[in-house]
């Protein structure tokens, strides 16, 4: 029997990574799970045959270490560690925490992607980034989680064009309103009244397997098909800031 091929799954210890991980698994990938939290990435890749490597995607050290335990040939990449922090107007935003947001979702994109790409290469890849709609139109106190998945969306577009002739797939999964364990809650550090508010009334948000849906749809087309972008909202949404909320 043929050795799977391995996808990378970054943020993998929660929500939208741990469900791509999942996923994954199921499909036939070799899953790395990294995340910062080396137990429940090591709980995970025990539960679906996969390698659990704790990485802070802003840690060089923690990369490296990552793109080793990938090994030689990676068909998979899915970009999903970041996370937005606080809700702030710009003129009083901490600008720490929009430092720590620009480091998680955008630079750490960029260095994950760096350390794996000759794997990529080696396998003919694909690079699936989980950007986010906020990345298309922003909203009062997201200027910075809109400017950091803006930058991701950039990136990826510039790194379209910089591979453009080899043979890796670079696509943009922007998700609307996706109801996870985690994200609103670390968000609002910790409140869970505010974070239960951001779904309060819509019928059915989206659900981290809806977005690993995705990342299994793009991924298994044909590898002359690149789905540059795709954004996935649920019928509630129609756009960032027009919900439908019911009493």
């Amino acid at each position: 029997m043929s050795e799977r091929p391995v996808a990378v799954v970054t943020g993998a210890s929660t929500g939208i990574g741990e469900a791509s991980a999942r996923r994954s698994a199921s499909d036939g990938f070799r899953v790395v799970c990294a995340a910062r939290r080396v137990r429940r990435v090591a709980q995970l890749a025990a539960e679906i045959d996969g390698i659990g490597v704790g990485c802070d995607v802003t840690s060089a050290a923690d990369v490296s270490e990552l793109a080793e335990a990938a090994g030689s040939s990676v068909a998979l990449l899915v970009n999903n560690a970041g996370g937005a922090l606080g809700l702030d107007r710009l003129e009083v935003a901490p600008l720490e925490l929009w430092r720590q947001m620009y480091e998680t979702n955008a630079l750490g994109m960029v260095a994950v992607t760096q350390a794996l790409l000759p794997a990529l290469r080696a396998a003919h890849g694909t690079i699936i980034t989980i950007t986010s709609i906020a990345a298309d139109q922003t909203y009062e106190g997201g200027g910075g989680y809109c400017a950091a998945k803006a930058a991701e969306r950039v990136l990826s577009d510039a790194l379209r064009l910089e591979l453009n002739g080899e043979p890796i797939r670079i696509c943009d999964i922007a998700p609307g309103l996706t109801k996870t364990e985690e994200f609103a809650l670390t968000r609002f550090g910790g409140d869970r009244d505010r974070a239960d508010a951001v779904y309060a009334g819509v019928p059915e948000p989206l659900t981290a397997e809806d977005l690993a849906e995705c990342v299994s749809w793009v991924a298994g087309l044909p590898h002359h098909v690149n789905v540059d972008r795709l954004l996935v909202r649920p019928l509630a949404q129609a756009t960032t800031f027009k919900v439908n909320r019911q009493a």
